[in-house]
């Protein structure tokens, strides 16, 4: 596996030209519920629908949760963008089954050193409106191996409304704590997680496909 080679210095560059292209490539950045996170470390696990996921993690956490994250990334995206290996991306190779275990040893020390882990646990891109989004057992491992980390379920969704740019809606939604589901197997904690976060997903894109942005604050405001 390839691991993380995190550099501040480069994050810091990085994310000069990160925050712009966010900010000018959407027509709106829209949060609910997204805030600052005390509790170090946390499991954050998301819909995974977009090139673009990996770097609203990056944005969300310099702009809200300034935490130590880690991200678990598929071996060929980060042979080809191998430049996200200093900003604390880790590969996994879904091909090869020891590598999958090696990935999440890895990860789950990660966490036991106390850094944030973001992990897709669809483990690939599907389209946004695949159902029901199908899990791998990566997320509920980890919730074995380190039950005194709690877990961050984010919805992602993107849409083209009024503008020409598009829109990306963000929920991030209540945290799980292990001992909701300790004494589920591996298997039905992973239903479990990947029922809710469907459900998650239905209803943040109902509240898209009603346009009902009451609740949400823009997350593409400059900060002063």
């Amino acid at each position: 596996m390839i691991k993380a080679t995190k550099s501040a210095l480069f994050e810091t560059g990085f994310n000069l030209y990160l925050t712009p292209l966010i900010r000018f490539s959407f027509s709106r950045l829209l949060g609910q519920g997204v805030k600052a996170i005390p509790q170090k470390p946390v499991l954050f696990i998301a819909n995974h629908s977009s090139w673009w996921d990996g770097l609203v993690f990056f944005y969300l956490n310099r702009t809200i949760w300034h935490h130590d994250i880690h991200m678990m990334m598929h071996e060929k995206g980060l042979k080809k963008y191998s430049y996200f290996r200093y900003l604390g991306a880790f590969s996994i190779n879904r091909e090869k089954p020891k590598e999958i275990l090696t990935s999440l040893q890895y990860a789950e020390a990660l966490l036991k050193q106390g850094k944030s882990v973001i992990l897709f646990p669809q483990g690939d891109e599907f389209h946004l409106e695949k159902r029901p989004l199908t899990f791998q057992s990566g997320a509920a491992y980890l919730m074995e191996k380190c039950p005194e980390v709690s877990v961050v379920p984010m919805s992602f969704y993107y849409s083209f409304g009024h503008q020409q740019k598009p829109e990306l809606w963000v929920r991030q939604h209540a945290v799980i704590s292990n001992e909701e589901i300790a004494q589920l197997t591996r298997k039905e904690k992973t239903l479990y997680l990947q029922q809710l976060c469907t459900e998650q997903l239905d209803h943040l894109k109902s509240a898209v496909i009603s346009e009902n942005s009451e609740a949400f604050q823009s997350l593409g405001k400059r900060r002063s």
